[in-house]
């Protein structure tokens, strides 16, 4: 979708409508966030054609001053349809709070309940801001599936649906109170529903048929089965060479814990890296000198380095000659295990999108990874900046560790998300790239 205004589909007491939301921008000093509207006003159209003829031709609505509406006047009408991440059912909100709580439901409801209490805070409606600043436990529901687990869990999620159930009448008049339905012009609504309707058979044109799939039948599959060159007799594997294969993978393994280091591989915006990294006690210690982590983009490149006489904090260790003569025979092999795994890209932008929608083990490494780097150069700022008493550091908390029993983080989550990003900035920026 062009800019930041996207394209929202509602289920509202009339019916299915469509509008535009525009989330937090900035515009200098000041945040803005706003519908499709006009002064107390929210707009909704019956349809995408009638969306899209009202934007090409309306210029007195609250969209107009952001930066992206230049651009989303000039979309075809198929680029407003909302996909399904954006389309709500806020009419069938307490039917979907008294279905079980699967990860489905829950990912649903949480979509619905937050851009409800977006409306609310944009357009004021005091019904909707009591709802959830009243119900705090309702905030529970941004954090997946965990907090419904066993007992406790099944009468936190009988008690959401029940307060759900109580308030949400008051919740959809007071946005029902609101809706308006612009008129539109006629003939751009048939220039729009020929764009979707040509849209759509250009879409059904390229599927692909039964004559474009080739279908191997089971003749041809039996030739292959018999084919003498490609057949292999189990009996004439030699059980020897399977477990040389291994022997050598536990050998491996076991090489770098009988040492005490362990390879570490590095996902950044700027490459894939290996390193290395030990525990002194509780002190991290990696390949590295004075705070800075060497990393290598191949295991070839990071072996040779081992090879050589290089200064770096790992080569005080009395293991470390055991490393430099495997690396040295060419017999060092760096099996990196999960848990030593650290992926950075695109968490800063699942933090925007709160709790629930953050890959919680991935996020606890990069924690981990950033923790042991400052902690590996002397530096305090992350665990400041990371402290719970700190906006990024309760969500971090809060999604690591969620707990139903204290409130939810609330979105918005852009300075979450710049906060986590100057960590990993930060974190890059110790890295000293060596081959």
């Amino acid at each position: 979708m062009a800019g930041d205004i996207v394209p929202i589909e509602l289920g509202l007491t009339d019916g299915n409508s469509f509008t535009l939301w525009a989330p937090r921008w900035r515009e200098g000093d000041d945040e803005w966030e706003a519908f499709l509207g006009l002064d107390e006003d929210l707009y909704v159209l019956p349809g995408v054609a009638e969306l899209a003829a009202f934007i090409r031709n309306s210029d007195d609505n609250d969209l107009v001053e952001h930066p992206a509406w230049s651009t989303v006047v000039g979309l075809q009408a198929d680029e407003l349809v909302p996909d399904e991440r954006h389309s709500y059912d806020l009419v069938g909100v307490p039917e979907l709070a008294a279905e079980d709580p699967t990860p489905e439901v829950i990912a649903e409801l949480e979509d619905a309940l937050e851009i409800v209490r977006i409306l609310g805070e944009v357009c004021e409606l005091t019904p909707v801001t009591k709802f959830f600043n009243g119900n705090p436990i309702v905030g529970a529901v941004t954090t997946g599936t965990r907090n419904f687990d066993g007992r406790e869990g099944a009468d936190l999620w009988v008690r959401i649906g029940r307060l759900i159930a109580k308030h949400w009448d008051d919740v959809l008049d007071a946005i029902d109170g609101v809706i308006s339905t612009p008129k539109v012009d006629a003939k751009a609504v048939e220039t729009a529903e020929a764009e979707l309707e040509a849209a759509a058979s250009a879409e059904d044109e390229d599927e692909p048929t039964d004559d474009d799939i080739e279908i191997v039948g089971a003749d041809d599959s039996a030739d292959d089965t018999d084919d003498d060159d490609t057949d292999v007799d189990e009996d004439d594997v030699d059980e020897d060479d399977v477990d040389d294969e291994d022997a050598d993978d536990y050998d491996d393994d076991d090489f770098w814990a009988a040492v005490g280091i362990d390879p570490i591989r590095i996902v950044t915006s700027a490459g894939e890296y290996l390193t290395l990294r030990c525990y002194l006690g509780d002190d991290p210690v990696f390949l590295g000198d004075k705070g800075k982590i060497f990393v290598f983009s191949s295991a070839r490149a990071l072996s040779r380095f081992l090879a050589d006489d290089n200064a770096h904090d790992l080569a005080d260790l009395s293991t470390f000659e055991q490393v430099r003569t495997e690396a040295t025979d060419g017999s060092l092999e760096f099996d990196v295990i999960d848990d030593n795994v650290y992926v950075l890209p695109g968490l800063a932008d699942d933090i925007i999108d709160g709790p629930r929608r953050m890959d919680r083990d991935q996020l606890d490494l990069a924690v981990e990874l950033f923790t042991d780097a400052a902690d590996y150069a002397g530096d305090d700022t992350v665990n400041e900046a990371l402290g719970t008493t700190t906006p990024l550091g309760w969500f971090v908390d809060y999604t690591v560790n969620p707990d139903p029993k204290r409130m939810a983080p609330s979105g918005p989550f852009e300075n979450e998300a710049e906060a986590w990003r100057a960590l990993e900035h930060d974190f890059e920026a110790r890295l000293t790239k060596k081959g």
